[in-house]
């Protein structure tokens, strides 16, 4: 069997295979499962400062409801229980992964404001998480905000989490960052110790019969690898030491050999064990080995990067030959 240990944001891991947030990380009966299935570390689901913080001041409604009641002076209103919502859920699920995981356990932020960001960082990383990602998402409407000051707030993020806590910590981008390249290397100074590539959104749906917006889940596939293997190619010959992770389109080992061929440290899956169960990650780390062996790799270090932009014959390939070539084929 193929070496499968491998480092990640200076993480130790068994494999490089990573089980991101999902409903599956949510549970430790199922993260129990993922462990056991050979993933190398989880990631909990987001912490979303909008959700904790409107569960929270719902709550503290609910507690005050009674103070204009006279019959409540005498029988105050029981107090409530908050482990099932707001922060104290994700700080309880953290408590608890890393009591009973031996893997690393990642928890993701994506937050609303500059200062959320730092305070619930700091506090999942109290909670004991073993690295933090922060999942840099915003839809940006204002018509005064230039991509170059969205960047800006990206990086004013990364440098603030950097400072307030003392693990690793991976950012999670999305694809529509138009200077990759150039926001790496910022990232990377802002204190960055890996990229995650890419950020899934799903976008509003149309209900035609009800006439209102709504929202679906939709599952990815192997094809949407592709846009982070390029990028994933290129930087691995640009970002020494800068950590890289590929996610969306991960769905089997094969999969996993060719983001580690172009340079990735690890994958990220979520919609095949949504699709096939934990239990899918072993297959897909057989998979993996059975390839490295077939091609003469003793690892999967040994296999990292073979074809990043470094390595290939022609690194126009990761640019605009790929596009070329089958926009005029026939």
């Amino acid at each position: 069997m193929a070496d499968l240990t491998t480092s990640y944001l200076g993480l130790d891991l068994r494999a490089p295979i990573i089980a991101s947030a999902s409903p599956l990380t949510g549970q430790l009966d199922s993260l129990l499962a993922l462990e056991r299935a050979g993933a190398g570390a989880v990631v909990l689901p987001s912490l979303f400062q909008e959700e904790v913080e409107a569960e929270e001041m719902a709550a503290v409604d609910m507690m005050e409801v009674g103070d204009g009641f006279a019959e409540f002076d005498s029988a105050p209103l029981a107090g409530i229980d908050m482990s099932g919502m707001g922060t104290q859920h994700h700080l309880d699920l953290v408590a608890e992964a890393t009591a009973n995981l031996s893997v690393p356990v990642i928890a993701s932020v994506n937050g609303s404001r500059k200062g959320g960001w730092v305070d619930y960082a700091k506090e999942l990383v109290a909670a004991g998480a073993n690295g933090i990602e922060l999942n840099l998402f915003s839809v940006n409407t204002d018509e005064t905000e230039s991509s170059a000051d969205v960047e800006e707030r990206y990086l004013e993020i990364i440098s603030a989490v950097r400072a307030g806590i003392d693990v690793p910590l991976a950012v999670k981008l999305s694809q529509h960052i138009t200077g990759l390249s150039a926001f790496a290397l910022r990232a990377q100074q802002a204190g960055a110790d890996g990229l995650v590539l890419f950020n899934r959104f799903y976008g509003a749906e149309v209900d035609l019969d009800a006439m209102a917006l709504t929202s679906k889940l939709a599952l990815s596939t192997s094809d949407e690898l592709r846009y982070p293997l390029r990028w994933i190619g290129i930087l691995r010959a640009q970002r020494e030491g800068l950590g890289l992770a590929a996610t969306s389109g991960v769905h089997s080992g094969l999969d996993a050999v060719k983001a580690i061929l172009v340079g990735a440290d690890v994958v990220c899956t979520t919609s095949e064990v949504l699709h096939a169960g934990p239990e899918r990650i072993g297959g897909m780390i057989a998979e993996l080995d059975e390839w490295l062996d077939a091609h003469g790799y003793p690892s999967a270090n040994e296999a990292r990067a073979a074809m990043s932009a470094a390595n290939v014959p022609d690194p126009g390939q990761f640019e605009r030959a790929q596009y070329m070539k089958v926009i005029t084929s026939r």
